[in-house]
């Protein structure tokens, strides 16, 4: 769109580019809390789920990347990014946004991390585009 970089409607920009969702994970459990669409876009059947279960989907040459990104993040306070693809049980694959950071990590146990995931609306060379909600 000619001059939409110029309006400051950065929001409306990102939507129509992609699909966004905030999540978060308490680290005294383990537990990651998504969106409901970045749950069912990950294959997960309740929107809350441990790292391991999360990152199944992913690229099999990016989860190790991943889970070291979220370990360091869990023993310092930090923040971290990447970027992957989700590969579907039926063949489609979904590129996939990751940002978040770690905080509280004072006391043993405790300590928080929040992020967003964003779901480009672009379609991959070969695949079906599913990241398509309005």
């Amino acid at each position: 769109m000619p001059g939409s970089m110029n309006d400051n409607n950065h929001r409306e920009m990102l939507a129509q580019f992609s699909v966004s969702e905030s999540w978060t994970g308490d680290l005294s459990s383990g537990v990651l809390r998504l969106g409901k669409w970045s749950a069912m876009l990950h294959g997960l059947s309740a929107e809350e789920c441990g790292l391991l279960n999360l990152i199944r989907c992913y690229n099999t040459k990016d989860r190790s990347h991943v889970l070291e990104l979220f370990e360091q993040a869990a023993t310092h306070c930090s923040s971290f990014c990447f970027s992957t693809t989700i590969i579907m049980p039926n063949g489609l694959r979904q590129p996939l946004f990751c940002m978040g950071e770690s905080n509280g990590l004072e006391e043993k146990y405790s300590g928080s991390m929040a992020g967003v995931f964003v779901f480009p609306r672009f379609k991959l060379e070969g695949a079906r585009q599913i990241a398509n909600r309005q």
